[in-house]
């Protein structure tokens, strides 16, 4: 853990922010007592059930937002990449947190101070209206998330988890989602069994190809078509 500056990289991760328009002198009054972590691939940032307001930055990896059943079964609801803030809502709402943060890959966040904040939102109109429109299409994308998640079908779901976690190989120059099954199905909100059956149908249509490595994508845009509802 260390100080947060205003370096190369913590400027480029604000920069893909909401906080970005914000002028200089601005974030570094911001960044008073922020500091930046980071995390091992796998692990918690924010457990479930947790009540005290947090607000993090994602500067690297890919960390994940996933909501759960009474029963176990999870669902994620988001992806975090480079830019992404976590945990506006939290600064102002006194409640348990209903989700799990977690790491995917290895990943530093930049993780500020909740009462220097909101001291800044509530002196600066600028600040404020950064959060309130964070905090809008967080609504927006989660009801968004969610209604998809009701009238989806799991093939579609499975569809939009692969394309959302694939990222380029750099060995191969191909599109590669690094996760198992079980992980896949936690994200779609299905069990292990389905998954297999679905990731079978999508070889068999030549979509993806399976491998030790993770789940390469084939076919892109038929992928992004059965996605959407859009299969012929």
């Amino acid at each position: 853990m260390t100080r947060a500056e205003i370096d190369s990289a913590t400027r480029e991760a604000i920069a893909a922010s909401r906080l970005g328009a914000l002028p200089t002198q601005l974030l570094k009054e911001l960044l008073a007592g922020a500091t930046r972590v980071r995390i091992r691939a796998r692990s918690t940032i924010r457990p479930v059930a947790g009540r005290a307001p947090h607000l993090e930055l994602v500067m690297s990896g890919l960390i994940r937002i996933q909501v759960a059943s009474p029963e176990g079964r999870g669902m994620t609801i988001r992806y975090c990449r480079r830019g992404a803030l976590m945990g506006v809502a939290t600064l102002y709402a006194d409640a348990v947190r209903p989700f799990t943060i977690e790491a995917l890959s290895d990943a530093e966040v930049l993780r500020f101070d909740p009462s220097t904040v909101l001291r800044c939102a509530a002196r600066d109109p600028r600040i404020g209206t950064a959060l309130l429109t964070e905090t809008s299409e967080r609504v927006m994308s989660f009801v968004a998330e969610l209604s998809g998640h009701a009238f989806r079908s799991v093939r579609q779901r499975i569809a939009r988890h692969l394309l959302d976690l694939a990222s380029v190989d750099a060995r191969s120059v191909e599109l590669t989602a690094s996760v198992s099954q079980q992980e896949l199905a936690d994200a779609a909100g299905t069990v292990r069994e389905v998954v297999v059956r679905v990731l079978r149908e999508l070889r068999n249509d030549e979509c993806v190809r399976t491998g030790r490595g993770g789940i390469v994508i084939s076919d892109p845009e038929r992928l992004s078509a059965i996605a959407a509802a859009e299969e012929p």
